[in-house]
């Protein structure tokens, strides 16, 4: 049994997530988290919004609320939203937790300590209109680099390029439009990334199982000549951090808090903390996850996220933990993400442009979207999703391969044997055959599985449903009953013992539908490490319920009406 600690790129708290942020980070990372728990191994699981900064300020002022109780509010919303969608986070935490507070303050006082951090006098745009600093984010224009329009001050979400405010083209506020903007003075701390140079670059030389993707980005921003600088770790804001070393006040930094970008990553090991708090466990209970010197030199450290949010994870996180000169636990393995897009544009929270999550939840249930998602997920390129694909994805592969199965054997065997496994016959070349063919695509799909590979796994796994379908055609036990009831019995009594394997193999995809599956096969599956005495779990004379139709088709008249509602803005 392994010890796997998985974590999902967090989300802001500003607003609710669409389906291509939920793909980029958090459903994968959840697939993953299910299928390792199934096949016996110790999971952490870890979640939580990102709650400060400008983006928190102005949607709280947006509405209308003080920013504590516009978070408080929103973490309600996303936390529900994530149940809705079945993501098994052992601890949904958030960044403002005075955890993430003691732990930031902490990691910051050890750099300082380490000769890490340096106070800068720095020149920062003031927008007149706005009457004050913008955060980098917070200033859009054209880059430098690309020529994309609307690029931000930290970064160019185009071609992922690291920015300053005043690298901009006609830079203009965020907030307000404006372009009366003015360089004033002020001072900031700074993380001296630079001087980490050397230990980031023998440490990212060591993971040559990464995806390319994401090797790619952090050996680009890496060598890149103006790729790694040093990065202010704090901003003129009232919501955030205070500025302190760890318990003690920083000088000169009265009033100022920690930038949302230096704060937020630490959140995964707080988020941890903020666990093992609320089931009343010691610290050791967390520390043996993040804690090379507690236990965590065993763990396998998994982390999810789009493309966007690689330089953070492999630079500036990394050299937060690397340059605090404690023994923490790093990232192992780093599974990036490319975008999807929605019908030919792109999704955008900003511009409300797309499906969003509890949309998606209104339309359908959440096992429609996971496969979708999942099945089409941005590995190796972007994707898009079209709503004539959902419909065709999700008629064919949920309602005609694996709903049709369950349904033809389970109202079969009612109406001929009753509802009860039936009794009489015995497995012969046909089943073997099957059973040969299952183990040969398990193993494939496990292989496809514990590398991430999630497309291929999907893959896979539909590949394992036909198997039952075709199975059941060429068996025939409609027609074999008229002749040869025990024959017909054997089919029926297998088919019955496939359901029970797709629930176990297909609930980390659609864990509504598989404990649908269990529920009306009246059992609980674990996973079949031996495919042959998985398919002879359920014995002659076990009783078993019709379940309601696990998917139904959509129509083209719903597909049409869904491509209108949502062809627009929210």
């Amino acid at each position: 049994m392994a010890r796997i600690l998985i974590t999902s790129a967090i989300p802001y708290i500003n607003g609710i997530k669409h389906l291509g942020n939920l793909v980029g980070s958090q459903l994968p990372a959840d697939l993953y988290a299910r299928y390792c728990r199934a096949r016996g191994h110790e999971v952490l699981f870890l979640c939580a919004t990102d709650e400060h900064g400008t983006p928190a300020e102005l949607a709280a002022a947006k509405a209308g609320k003080p920013v504590a109780e516009y978070c408080a509010e929103m973490w309600e919303v996303q936390k529900g939203l994530s149940d809705g969608f079945r993501l098994s986070f052992d601890k949904f935490g958030r960044s403002s937790s005075p955890q993430n507070h003691a732990l930031t303050q902490h990691f910051a006082g050890r750099l300082a300590e380490a000769g890490l951090i340096e106070e800068r006098t720095e020149r920062q745009v003031y927008s007149n209109a706005d009457g004050r600093f913008l955060p980098d984010r917070y200033i859009e224009g054209t880059c430098p680099n690309c020529g994309y329009e609307r690029a931000r001050g930290d970064q160019c979400e185009n071609c992922t390029k690291q920015l300053d405010p005043t690298d901009l083209i006609e830079p203009r506020s965020a907030i307000s439009g404006s372009t009366d903007l003015e360089v004033r003075e002020t001072k900031h701390l700074y993380l001296k990334q630079r001087s980490l140079r050397g230990e980031l670059s023998a440490w990212i030389d060591g993971k040559a199982d990464w995806p390319v993707l994401t090797t790619s980005i952090a050996r680009k921003w890496l060598n890149d000549g103006d790729g790694l600088q040093d990065r202010g770790i704090t901003r003129d804001l009232d919501w955030g951090i205070p500025v302190r070393k760890g318990t003690e006040p920083w000088p000169g930094m009265e009033g100022k808090v920690f930038y949302v970008w230096f704060d937020a990553p630490i959140e995964y090991i707080a988020c941890a903390k903020e666990w093992s708090d609320a089931n009343g466990e010691p610290d050791a209970a967390w520390e043996r996850w993040w804690r090379t010197d507690k236990g965590a030199d065993d763990v396998r450290y998994v982390q999810f996220m789009g493309k966007d949010n690689v330089p953070f994870h492999t630079l500036s996180f990394p050299a937060t933990i690397i340059g605090s000169g404690e023994p923490w636990k790093l990232v192992d393995y780093i599974k990036s993400f490319n975008y999807l897009n929605y019908d030919g544009g792109q999704f955008s929270t900003s511009q409300g442009r797309g499906v969003f999550m509890d949309q998606a939840l209104e339309v359908l249930p959440a096992d429609y979207w996971r496969w979708w998602l999942l099945s089409h997920a941005p590995e190796s390129s972007d994707s898009e999703f079209t709503w004539e694909n959902f419909q065709a994805s999700a008629n064919k592969d949920l309602a005609d391969v694996l709903g049709n199965f369950v349904s033809r054997v389970t109202k079969f065997c009612r109406s001929k044997f009753g509802e009860a496994v039936p009794e009489g016959g015995a497995y012969d070349a046909p089943e073997a055959a099957v059973i040969a063919a299952l183990e040969e695509r398990l193993e494939s799909y496990q292989r496809h599985m514990e590398a991430i590979e999630v497309r291929k796994a999907a893959t896979e796994l539909r590949a394992i449903w036909v198997i039952g379908n075709e199975y059941l055609q060429e068996a025939a036990p409609w027609a074999v009953f008229k002749t040869d009831p025990a024959r017909a019995a054997a089919i029926v009594r297998f088919s019955l013992n496939l359901i029970r394997f797709y629930a176990a193999i297909s609930a980390p995809f659609i864990p509504d539908a598989a404990a649908a599956m269990l529920e009306a096969m009246g059992s609980e599956a674990g996973w079949p490490e031996d495919v042959n005495a998985a398919l002879e779990a359920l014995p002659e004379g076990h009783g078993f319920t019709v379940p309601e139709n696990l998917f139904r088709k959509i129509s083209d008249e719903e597909r049409a009406d869904w491509a209108a509602r949502f062809a627009g803005t929210r």
